[in-house]
């Protein structure tokens, strides 16, 4: 994967997501399982613009937070500044963590493994995240669940106004599935003069549930859960939202 993937749009990511319904909707199961495993530290391998990272450090745990991208890393600090027993780092999800002491558990949220560009480096991520965790640690896996699109037509998402450093601009978001891969679809309109329009249509891996399962056996977890939801229904592949896995270690 690129250093360069998200660099161009870091601001649209940060404006399209709707941050406070998400992390309500998402903390709450990871308070049930982080308080399950009795975790201290916590390391989010594909951080973004920090989001998950500060709200777990707010929770009083100790944050290793790494993106491949430096734009991210630059606006999560930015938001977050530099606090005690937070660490944010430029690395990419498949390189070695190499904690001073393991961590409690590890996280990669919101399709950041899919946009990998091969099930080996896949593989790769899930073996340093499970590497890094201690005995009785937890490692949490979400992607997308590419298999409930329709193969072919783009599913539009999600349409908002915002206000960047460019200015004011409509911003469209989509994803589409074509075979066993798919698209997250991009259209950045200017709503200023002279009127531009950006385009991106940013590649990510089909990953299966069964693939994903036996990745993190074979990097040491003894159980695994699959997911449909943060909610913690079990996963359809059919028909569910996500494809979250729970490796304990």
């Amino acid at each position: 994967m690129s250093r360069d993937v998200f660099n161009d749009v870091t601001d649209v990511y940060e404006a399209i997501i709707d941050w406070p319904k998400r992390l309500t909707n998402e903390g709450s199961f990871f308070r049930r399982l982080f308080d399950r495993v009795g975790t201290r530290s916590v390391v989010d391998v594909a951080c973004g613009t920090g989001r998950h990272a500060a709200m777990f450090h707010s929770w009083g745990l100790r944050v290793e937070a790494a993106d491949l991208s430096a734009n991210m890393i630059e606006r999560a600090r930015a938001h977050c500044g530099e606090l005690p027993n937070m660490r944010w780092l430029v690395r990419g999800f498949d390189e070695p963590i190499q904690p001073q002491e393991p961590f409690d558990a590890a996280i990669c949220t919101g399709n950041s493994l899919a946009l990998a560009p091969d099930i080996a480096t896949v593989e790769r991520a899930v073996h340093q995240m499970l590497a890094a965790v201690r005995s009785g640690g937890v490692a949490v896996l979400h992607v997308l669940n590419l298999w409930r699109f329709p193969d072919g037509p783009c599913q539009w998402q999600k349409c908002k106004r915002a206000t960047l450093e460019r200015g004011e601009v409509l911003i469209v978001k989509g994803v589409h599935r074509a075979g066993a891969g798919g698209y997250v679809d991009l259209v950045i309109a200017s709503l200023e003069t002279p009127a531009r329009m950006q385009t991106e249509s940013v590649p990510f891996l089909g990953i299966e549930a069964e693939a994903l399962n036996e990745m993190a056996r074979q990097a040491g977890a003894s159980t695994v859960r699959v997911l449909g939801n943060y909610q913690e229904q079990p996963y359809d592949r059919n028909n569910s939202m996500d494809l979250i896995v729970i490796a304990e270690k």
